[in-house]
């Protein structure tokens, strides 16, 4: 059998088995769904901001001394998520957890060019989000003196709770369209999987495309309604059959 395929045939294949693309779009779409909307729970988001100088000697202030600001902001991004200050946030508001598993809940970083550090904290409840993006960057203020030559650190914007919080993950309509196209592409693909594998005859091109022979004639299937024979009724005209 030739390994190419047809656009015609492709569509065939796909009308054929359509019942089983959509059900598999429709099986995937009601999963994903129930798992967005009642398994996952929510996750809220809060930040805040700061601002963090160096200690000025004195010297008049520079692109150098910009520049080396710049340098040592990735410094202090790591410094905010280690267990020397999550620790002591921990400690402070009585959380059931450990500097580890905080700081996966941390997202630090800041603009290119910018001495603005931008502090993300996601939890399942939105008002502990906000306790602890604020207290990170509380205790960040009060730790990194002794920690670094920096004495200027203003915060810039605090976590706020908003009357109706609404949840960044899950996105519950982004997940059921996802599962949707991968239901699409399952469905498809086993269209096709089984068309390739379905080795039997059905039409006459089928055999000439194993066999590479022509086609002489065809049997033609027989029906009951074939075999009734006419028989003569006793006026002379055929009323009656009778069946093989």
């Amino acid at each position: 059998m030739e390994e190419s395929i047809s656009l015609i045939e492709i569509l065939k294949i796909i009308q054929k088995r359509l019942f089983l693309i959509l059900s598999l779009v429709f099986v995937c779409s009601v999963i994903s769904a129930i798992i967005s909307y009642y398994v996952l729970p929510p996750i809220y988001e809060a930040e805040t901001q700061i601002l963090v100088n160096q200690k000025n000697s004195g010297q008049e202030y520079g692109w150098s001394q910009l520049e080396t600001d710049l340098q040592l902001i990735d410094t202090y991004n790591v410094i905010i998520r280690s267990p020397v200050i999550l620790t002591k946030v921990i400690e402070k508001l009585n959380l059931d957890t450990t500097p580890e598993s905080l700081a996966r809940q941390i997202n630090v970083s800041n603009a290119d060019n910018s001495k603005v550090v931008n502090i993300r904290v996601e939890d399942e409840s939105p008002l502990k989000s906000v306790e602890i993006a604020n207290t990170v960057a509380e205790v960040f203020k009060e730790e990194i003196p002794s920690l670094m030559n920096v004495d200027n650190i203003s915060i810039l914007s605090v976590a706020k709770l908003s009357e109706n919080p609404s949840p960044v993950k899950p996105n519950k309509l982004i997940n059921v369209a996802i599962a949707a196209i991968i239901g699409l592409m399952l469905g498809v693909g086993l269209a096709f999987l089984l068309a390739f594998l379905d080795t039997t005859i059905k039409t006459e091109q089928d055999i000439e495309e194993i066999l590479a022979l022509p086609i002489m004639g065809i049997v033609k299937s027989i029906s009951e309604k074939d075999l009734e024979i006419p028989l003569p009724s006793r006026t002379g005209s055929v009323k009656t059959s009778m069946k093989n």
